[in-house]
């Protein structure tokens, strides 16, 4: 005679559903939320991927509070069970979980047949054994919970010396009912739900709208010419900020005017152009019949100069521009190196190119 005590639950009953669902977009959504909060340094969403599992793991407790209380409060039945069979299904400690199939039959209640996991220390294991009687605890409610009871107490332990238990027929309930496919692929479309709504929400702190203010700031703008100076009594440089090139228009001009300015009568000896760095050499001071008029520089030809010197290396890997006044006449030279070689052009003061060399 088999208990009619209704099986363990399922996992795919609309509230496990539900709550997969909901569980997976906690997930999703705070793992978002934190990492992207920490690549762009925004306060707010790490603390937010910190406080949203929190706060719903507390809101599950509080929900599940009432059942548990319920659920504690049901005293548990002892019964005698006999061991169908048992199988231990791994471990590396002391305790082994071992998988049980009983046969339990109540003093004053249907018998049943239930199949569950315990520990079971190594010591202890040779004391378990197929057809072996042993005392077990349930809650008559949930009768899938059943427990062997390591340590019971004398009377019952005098009794599963001397009983007889028979096995009782028909499929044994599991206490642990398998996880279906349906519960699985909800939760993990409720991560992807929770990944996309953080996306969604918080694009404009991790990613910046469209040509607004937030993608202006993190990237250099070429139109402003962001860069260090730093100007002495013999040399001026000129460094542009990240993802800027003196080949870019205006910025080898501006970038001179920055070392001129209110030294407009100051002459180069030399000048040195490279992708984001700009070096001149000033004339010394008094000496006024040396050197050349940085302003004077050809700038747009340079990006063209570079350009036709460039045709021949390969692949670039670096360029420079000597613009050389030294000896009076102005002379241009650019140097690109490739992996396929080197290219040296040599230009007048106009750009015009007057010698080639290299590959």
């Amino acid at each position: 005679m088999t208990s009619a005590a209704g099986g363990p639950p399922t996992h795919n009953t609309p509230a496990a559903l539900a709550l997969g669902l909901l569980t997976g977009g906690v997930i999703g959504a705070s793992l978002t939320a934190f990492i992207g909060g920490c690549v762009v340094e925004n306060v707010p969403l790490v603390v937010m991927g910190l406080a949203l599992p929190a706060v719903y793991g507390l809101l599950f407790l509080l929900s599940t509070l009432p059942r548990r209380a319920r659920e504690a409060a049901v005293v548990p039945r002892t019964a005698l069970a006999v061991i169908e069979n048992l199988k231990a299904v791994g471990g590396e400690t002391s305790d082994v979980p071992v998988r049980f199939e009983l046969s339990v039959v109540p003093d004053d209640a249907p018998a049943f047949r239930v199949e569950m996991s315990q520990d079971i220390n190594l010591v202890e294991l040779p004391d378990y054994r197929a057809r072996g009687i042993v005392v077990v605890e349930y809650p008559p409610d949930r009768p899938w919970k059943t427990r062997i009871v390591k340590r019971p107490t004398p009377e019952w332990e005098e009794r599963a010396a001397v009983a007889r238990v028979d096995s009782v027929p028909g499929p044994a309930m599991k206490s642990d009912s398998p996880v279906g496919c349906a519960g699985g692929l909800l939760t993990l479309f409720g991560l992807l739900l929770g990944v996309a709504a953080v996306l969604l929400l918080f694009r404009a702190d991790l990613f910046g709208p469209d040509g607004g203010e937030n993608d202006a700031a993190r990237r250099p703008s070429v139109s402003s010419s962001s860069f260090t100076t730093a100007v002495t009594s013999a040399m001026g440089t000129v460094t542009l900020g990240p993802g800027q090139s003196m080949l870019d228009e205006g910025a080898l001009r501006k970038a001179v005017e920055s070392l001129t300015q209110g030294a407009n009568e100051r002459r180069a000896l030399t000048v040195v152009v490279q992708d984001r760095l700009l070096t001149v050499v000033f004339a010394p001071t008094g000496v006024e019949t040396a050197g050349f008029d940085v302003r004077s520089l050809p700038y747009d030809r340079v990006p063209g100069l570079v350009e036709e010197a460039r045709t021949g290396v390969g692949s670039p890997q670096s360029w420079q521009l000597t613009a050389d006044g030294v000896t009076g006449s102005l002379t241009l030279r650019v140097v690109v190196t490739g992996d396929g070689g080197t290219v040296t052009l040599v230009a007048d003061g106009q750009g015009t190119v007057l010698r080639r060399s290299g590959s």
